[in-house]
């Protein structure tokens, strides 16, 4: 995955924001789970998703916060 920056993610719709968040979400469990029987070749990936994931939540609830 591509690391996101938050002007990037500030341009996508909600559903692309939600579709997006799904796809961290497997991706990190599919790092966690590879760390944990073998370890993973990049552990700096796995921060960095997770760091995404925090992104695309704070954008989310900007956004949410707006609307009202």
């Amino acid at each position: 995955m591509v690391i996101l920056r938050s002007k990037e993610l500030r341009d996508l719709s909600a559903d692309e924001l939600q579709a997006k968040l799904n796809e961290l979400h497997a991706e990190y469990d599919t790092l966690i789970g590879k760390a944990s029987v073998s370890g993973v070749d990049n552990p700096g990936k796995i921060r960095e998703t997770r760091r995404t994931i925090a992104r695309v939540l704070t954008i989310m609830n900007e956004n949410k916060q707006q609307g009202e």
